[in-house]
């Protein structure tokens, strides 16, 4: 409206949310590192399976990704989604997770420090992280990323130029969210933000 336009001209921040607003909202698997002596197919499958009841746009991605590799996925009971932490469900008799790291230490005795590294090497290069196990086993890390929309960055500039303070909103983890606040030229990342 009229109104709205008018005030967006008085404004002086803007918070964007990240994903499909910033970003183009369509994430893509980049990274698949399985653990424990399983194979990538293995670990695919295993997160295919638990997402696919997920409404998620990284769930959707780890779902394209079973798709092209034509891995079919097994039924799961007990679905529980954590929003903004992780999933859980039962396949196959056994309890399985995934989601952020902290989810995963939760419902884990021990993770060992290479996972972590790797998960904090993913996070710098703009990546998300996605922590996947079952029982009291770490199956793997699936790496997923979002590229920025080809306009965000000269959107953002020209906001800048008229003197209007930028930040973006995302769940992501600090490290994610910064690699990414700082391609798009935002002033201000917050990092780590629930649905409520």
């Amino acid at each position: 409206t009229a109104a709205s336009l008018e005030a967006a001209g008085k404004g002086s921040y803007i918070a964007f949310y990240k994903t499909g607003t910033v970003t183009e909202g369509k994430p893509r698997v980049t990274d698949i590192i399985p653990a424990g002596g399983i194979s990538e197919n293995d670990l695919l499958l295993v997160a295919a399976s638990l997402e696919e009841k997920s409404e998620h746009p990284l769930a959707k991605a780890v779902l394209k990704k079973a798709g092209e590799e034509k891995i079919e996925l097994k039924p799961t009971s007990e679905f529980t989604a954590i929003p903004g932490n992780g999933l859980s469900a039962i396949l196959e008799g056994k309890k399985i997770y995934g989601g952020n790291l902290s989810f995963i230490q939760s419902k884990l005795s021990n993770i060992s420090e290479k996972p972590k590294i790797l998960a904090e090497k993913f996070a710098e290069q703009g990546k998300t992280p996605l922590f996947f196990a079952e029982e009291d086993r770490l199956l793997g890390i699936i790496a997923v990323a979002d590229v920025i929309k080809s306009d965000s960055s000269k959107a953002i500039e020209e906001l800048k130029n008229m003197g209007i303070f930028v930040a973006m909103l995302t769940g992501d983890n600090e490290k994610t969210a910064r690699a990414i606040g700082a391609q798009a030229g935002v002033d201000e990342v917050i990092a780590g933000v629930l649905p409520d």
